[in-house]
Order: structure tokens, then sequence, then C-alpha cells
């Protein structure tokens, strides 16, 4: 593909024009998703890269080999014509709405971020998907079909071959019948969320609303409710600002397990459950559903999705879109997924919210990976991530507590908060996000019947607890001159949020007031020795001025402090220990 992306226009444009001998049904749009899934397999064509050139291609199952779950035949780097295995010249038109918005990176780098955004700091997400049925953790859809898998073990030792009970079971098993959301939103804001943030779909292709374009859906089975639509009620009703995330864009390559058979054992050959047809469904509780929908149909390794199948993803996040309205739309993808469908639906993200707004923009756009040239275009998000230090533009890192979806093995760890992620190094990961102009999302798996556990819980008091004191610290801040200071640093880039675990309280983070008259110097913890805050020192290369006045976040003691030349001395009061010492925040108005 190398070949054909040197050919390809700048980043700011949309064509295929590179290869101009494109085979005539690529990238046409003929039949929607439903159809070409009810084909006979013989009769799909599909299409890949060969030398440099797009090409035609079928099923041949004497040589099919499962791709890797993120496989793409198209180079990594962004290229003006393709993105994702997808053309970015869509084959329907006005897909953007109405709007100034385009389907274009040069039209999107227009977008500024909303100031709720930028004042909220905090958010609550709840991955929750039929995959947390087995209280069994992450990816739980796929690698049960993946012989070797720990979850292909628990599968079978608990549910029996997935040739005869699939995923598509453990979908009609997610009932949430305990679930209060109402309960759950009042908790998550008591914590100090501002944002709610609730899954609408992951790699396993379950929609969690009353889907108008995809069967496999909360209203349908499972539950029978709408999910998102339920989660979006119950926040708004508390205030909450809310937002969804899409992840079903990968299900191409994904839930491609699903259609092979164990290789070994008394079992072997017999195909998984992926490849049932909705014919065969007729007297089973599946009746009318079409297994393909769900794992997506079988194709060759190195095929490029199918135009249909980017058509019904636009179709499917473009209803979400429309029926809830959400202020925070998170795409589980570098960049915006399946090249036209992903940048129509930023597009129409952007022209909807001015719609809805009368004309302010209240949307926020997380994707991943987004480099240097295109991130005021969108909110770059840093999974379970940070960076070095102030970022220009807004930025979003998230995390969870433990894993995505629920694993019962880390409630049964002993201690109070088991294998979660002890509230300390949660609050610190926020400090750390806001002093560098970051929002911070944290996810608290959900059990199948709805409700979280008591560890769970035990994490969220102790974010309770230091927020319901330090969220003037926090909220409606902007970063200061700098992050902050101290001899601990943390690691920048995606997967690397853990280093802010040897954070401690000689390290200092730094944020300020909208009228930059106050700073906040958040001590990562409780020293009993006086704190130097050498940033503040009036010598200092920050130049902060003179401070006339210094407190201690939350109380209304007399603190003893000093501004010298290398540094504001405080001391923290002797007689005074808060309900959780995570960390001290001192308000410091300038003179």
């Amino acid at each position: 593909m190398a070949a054909t992306s040197t050919a390809l226009p700048s980043y700011g444009q949309s064509s295929t024009s590179g290869q101009s001998d494109l085979p005539p049904g690529f990238n046409q749009y003929t039949q929607d998703y439903a159809a070409f899934c009810a084909l006979p397999p013989e009769k799909r064509v599909f299409y890949k890269v060969t030398d440099g050139k797009i090409v035609e291609t079928k099923l041949d199952e004497s040589n099919w080999q499962q791709p890797v779950w993120n496989y793409s035949p198209t180079p990594s780097q962004l290229a003006g014509g393709m993105w994702d295995d997808v053309p970015l010249e869509s084959p329907i038109s006005n897909l953007a709405g109405d709007g100034p918005f385009k389907p274009t990176w040069d039209s999107l780098l227009e977008y500024e971020a909303p100031d709720w955004y930028r004042d909220a700091k905090f958010g609550i997400w709840a991955h929750w998907t039929p995959q947390c049925v087995p209280e069994a953790g992450d990816w739980y859809a796929r690698n049960m079909y993946v012989e070797g898998q720990r979850q292909y073990k628990y599968h079978l030792d608990h549910y029996g071959p997935a040739s005869r009970f699939g995923y598509k079971e453990l979908c009609a098993q997610w009932t949430l019948l305990n679930w209060d959301p109402d309960e759950l939103i009042a908790r998550y804001k008591k914590a100090g969320a501002r944002i709610f943030v609730a899954l609408a779909n992951h790699h396993c292709n379950f929609d969690a609303w009353d889907s108008k374009h995809h069967p496999w859906n909360s209203v349908a089975l499972g539950p029978h409710r709408d999910v998102v639509g339920t989660w979006a009620s119950a926040a708004r009703k508390q205030g909450m600002r809310f937002g969804v995330t899409v992840h079903q864009a990968r299900n191409w390559w994904w839930f491609q397990p699903s259609h092979g058979s164990d290789k070994s054992g008394p079992l072997a050959g017999v195909p998984y459950d992926g490849a049932l047809t909705e014919a065969q469904g007729k007297g089973q509780w599946w009746q009318g559903l079409d297994p393909q929908r769900l794992y997506g149909v079988k194709h060759p390794g190195d095929a490029l999705p199918d135009v249909s199948y980017v058509k019904n993803f636009y179709d499917r996040t473009r209803d979400l879109i429309d029926q809830h309205n959400p202020d925070l739309l998170y795409f589980d993808d570098s960049l915006l997924p399946l090249g036209w469908a992903g940048m129509n639906i930023g597009a129409y993200l952007y022209n909807n919210s001015l719609k809805k707004n009368g004309g302010k923009m209240e949307a926020v756009l997380n994707v991943k990976d987004v480099p240097d040239r295109l991130v005021k275009a969108v909110v770059a998000d840093y999974e379970r991530g940070l960076t070095a230090d102030i970022m220009k533009y807004p930025w979003q890192s998230e995390t969870c507590i433990g894993a995505w979806h629920y694993l019962h093995f880390l409630y049964e760890k002993p201690g109070e908060y088991g294998g979660y992620q002890n509230p300390r190094e949660v609050i610190h990961w926020l400090i750390d996000t806001v002093s560098k102009n970051g929002t911070f999302i944290l996810n608290v798996p959900g059990r199948p019947d709805g409700t979280i556990d008591s560890k769970e819980i035990a994490v969220l008091d102790g974010i309770t607890s230091w927020m319901e004191v330090n969220g003037e610290a926090i909220y409606e801040t902007r970063p200061w001159k700098i992050s902050g200071e101290g001899p601990n640093m943390v690691k920048a880039g995606s997967f690397q949020g853990e280093s802010v675990n040897k954070l401690g309280e000689k390290d200092i983070r730094f944020t300020r007031n909208k009228a930059n008259t106050v700073v906040y110097a958040i001590v990562l913890g409780w020293p009993s020795e006086p704190i130097a805050v050498h940033s503040l020192g009036l010598s200092a290369a920050t130049t902060p001025g003179k401070v006339a006045r210094v407190e201690l976040v939350g109380t209304d003691i007399k603190l003893d402090w000093k501004q010298r030349a290398d540094a504001l001395q405080v001391q923290l009061p002797k007689n005074y220990r808060p309900k959780v010492d995570y960390a001290a925040a001192l308000k410091i108005t300038l003179a």
C-alpha cells in the first residue's frame, strides 16, 4: 500500500484517485450490511492490497488465516487517500450534516474545545457490555474463541465449548437485574465526577441502546432496556455532562476467531458459533437474528472492510448521536476510524452540536495517536497515559481502577481495595493530568447484574473524601506557567500512567484560577517538614511576583508561611490531619 499512498493527496483532501485502475466494485455502496451478511460465502467479494494495488479477493476456506486483532495492510502513518483500511472519499454524499464542518482534517482544525469540558476535569466511565457476564476481565468475547487464552479455558469450564454456547448466549445473560442508575450516578457525582461516560458498544459489536441499524442490542435482548438512554437521563437529571464511547470499528478484525474451531480435542474442526446463519436459528431462542451481523462475516485475513460494513458503522454511530445527543464521543481508535465513515461522523458531531446549541460548540470528540499537526481538531486521548508537560490544547487521560471489564479476581485479592487501584494513586493521576491542561476519566467496571462491588465503592469513597475538600484546586482551573516541580517525573505516553505511583510529598503540581490571581500548589502527600515551593520564590524563573496570602484548601486554619528569594516556605498545621492525606492543596493568592 505504500506505493499507492505516495500518489495520494494531502491529509486535508479525500480522494482515492492515486490508483487509476481500482476494481469497479471497490468503495461502491450497492447493498447494506444485512444483505452482505446474508450472502452465501462464495458470493461475497472482498478487496485487499497486493503489490501496492487494490485487487479483488474471495474467501478460501482451505487457506484461511485469522488476522491479528488490529490487522491493517495499509501503512500506519496517515495517508491522504485511505485511513484505517478505508478510503477517505465517501461513496455517499452529504453525510456530514448541515454546518460549517466538512469531513476533512483542514475543516476539523477549526474546532475549539468547549469551556464546560475544560472546567469539568473529572469523569466516571461505565465500561459495561455482555463481556462482563463471566466476570473474567477484558476481551472475553474474542479470547473465549482462542485456544490457550485464559478466557478460553474459563469458558470451556463454566459454559462448555463455544460451538455450543457462544458469545451470543452471553448477550442474553447480561441482565442488569439489580441496576439502579440513579443511585450510581449520585455516588459518582458525590465522588466529584462532573462527566459521566457510558460504553455504547465494544469490539464485540453489541449496541447498548435501541439501535435502529443493528438488531443485536440491549433493547432486543439481554437487559431489554436502552442502557445508554437510561444512563443519559440519570446523568443529566443530576446535572452531569454525558458522554459515550464507541469501539465497534475494530470488529471487522477483532472478532474473526469466532469463525474458527478447536485445533485439538474431541471437537477439533467443529466450527464455533460464528459460522451460524440466520436460517439456522429457526426454532432457537435467537430466531430472527443473524449471527453474522454480531460476529462479522468470515473473510480473508487481509481483506479490507467491506463498504457495507463501513456504512453500517456510520449509520449506527449517527443513530447514537441523534438519539442521545452526547456531549462527548470517544473512539477507541487511532484518529477517526474507518476512513470516510469516521471523518463524516466527526464533522456531523460538530455540526449537530452547533445546530442543537444555537451556534455554540458544546461537543467533545476523543481519538488516540493524534499527531501534532492535527491535535487542535479533536481532544487527544492518552489511554492509561500521561503527558510530560502542559499541552497547548485540552487533552484527556483515562484509566480503570482494575480491568476494563469486570474481573472478579481483583475483588478477591486481600486488602481494603483488593486488586483495584488505590484512591491515593487515582487522585495523584487526576492532579497530574489537570496540571497539564487535561481531563481525567476513571472507569469503574460493573458486574452483570448492574452493581459495583464493595471494594470498588471503597475506592470511590476515598476519592470522595479528597474531592469534597479539595475540589476548588481542580475544577474550573487552568494550567499555571509550569505544571509542577519535585524530584520525581512521570513517564509520558499511553500506558505509562502507573508512573504516578512514585510521586510523593516532595512533588508539587500547579493549577490556577481563570483570573490568574490564585495559584494552587498541590503537594502530593502530607509532609511533616516545611514545604518549599521553589517556583514561587521571589527570584524564581517563573517570576510569580509577591504572595499576599497562603491558605490550606478546605480549612480556615492560619498557616505559618514566608516567601523567600529561593522558595515559598509553608508549614502545614501540626494539629490538623484530614480524613485522607493523599495531597495537600495550598491556595496562594498573588499580590
